[in-house]
């Protein structure tokens, strides 16, 4: 009878342990690599709450360490940049005084080498921008105590479970002892296993209420604090972007207008009072011109000006009232013809 007996126990512990590899097989938990048995539908309630948080937030720590690794790299993108810039700027203006007399290239290259260190302010602020706003609040939240702490009381309640997983055990082995054999120190050993039992279930109800308030509290904060670095890099790319494309859309337009001037301005032919048979005319102004300079002629309307050249880009080289110039063409209309052999005396 009592080999029957032992031949059950064996039988009800082997088919208990089948049953809690089934479970584990169906309940192992995410966090720690922990693969505990369910002890009952609260604990597992809270088993997978935790688990759930807990890969939430290490999926957040995750993320955070990712964008960590871009404004890095956008960073020392940056300040390579800057070197580039900066070199490229000193060549333009060095450009620009050495070679003076190529004008429009020349005044092209200064104008860009001046506007180029706007640029690279630009860049500067942005770098400063991903330090400031977006690599130390991350760092500092990766590495803070908070997110430490809140894991490492779920590992400690993953821990306690294992505990208790053994715990049960425990009990189930000295419930079949006092079935078997009733006698006053089996029963005593399995009160003291139950209370065992009881303590843990306790603690771990504690515990895991703990860990998992730490654990929501990190996971939201974590959000919050990412979504805004986030947002943060965005609005600093944009702002950024903007006004480097201000800048250069400035640089181009300036050097444009500047070959523009230089192109329309008047002949640089020094005003020839020789000899030289030209057809000159007498014409009228009738839009007034003031002169910018010492080799342009300023015009009245009504005024009467000899003209003795007129050039195809558009200006013409006359004397009016004993003064010698140049002027837009379309501004004066012609009168009459004059004499080869005119001076400009005759004409007042």
């Amino acid at each position: 009878m009592d080999a029957f007996r032992k031949q059950a126990s064996k039988l009800r512990e082997q088919v208990a342990k089948q049953q809690q590899a089934v479970i584990k097989q169906f309940s192992a938990s995410g966090y720690e690599s922990s693969e505990v048995m369910v002890i009952d539908e609260i604990e597992m309630q809270t088993h997978q709450q935790l688990e759930k948080l807990y890969r939430s937030t290490r999926t957040g720590r995750d993320f955070q360490k990712e964008l960590i690794k871009a404004a890095e790299a956008f960073t020392a993108v940056g300040y390579k940049h800057i070197e580039a810039g900066t070199k490229l700027s000193e060549d333009c203006s060095k450009y620009g005084v050495e070679n003076a007399n190529d004008q429009i290239l020349a005044k092209a290259a200064s104008i860009y080498g001046d506007a180029r260190i706007h640029v690279e302010k630009e860049q500067e602020d942005l770098n400063r921008l991903l330090f400031n706003q977006v690599l130390e609040p991350l760092r500092a939240m990766i590495g803070g105590s908070p997110l430490e702490d809140a894991r490492h009381l779920a590992q400690r309640y993953s821990k306690m479970r294992q505990d208790a997983e053994a715990q049960a055990a425990e009990v189930s082995r000295r419930q079949a002892r006092v079935r078997e054999s009733p006698i006053p120190d089996n029963v005593a050993k399995l009160h003291a296993a139950e209370s065992r039992m009881h303590e843990l279930k306790a603690n771990m109800a504690v515990l895991g209420k703990e860990a998992a308030a730490a654990l929501a509290a990190v996971e939201s904060q974590q959000q919050r604090l990412t979504f805004q670095r986030l947002v943060a890099m965005v609005e600093g790319e944009r702002v950024y972007h903007e006004r480097v494309a201000t800048i250069l859309g400035n640089i181009e337009a300036e050097i444009v207008s500047e070959k523009q001037r230089k192109e329309a301005a008047p002949p640089v032919t020094p005003l020839n009072h020789s000899s030289e048979k030209t057809k000159y005319f007498l014409a009228e102004v009738t839009h007034p011109f003031d002169a910018t300079s010492e080799k342009e002629l300023s015009l009245a309307v009504g005024d009467y000006v000899v003209v003795r050249k007129v050039s195809p880009s558009g200006w013409s080289e006359g004397e009016c009232k004993g003064r010698a110039g140049w002027f837009p063409s379309a501004y004066v209309e012609k009168r009459q013809r004059i004499p080869t052999n005119y001076t400009a005396a005759e004409v007042y």
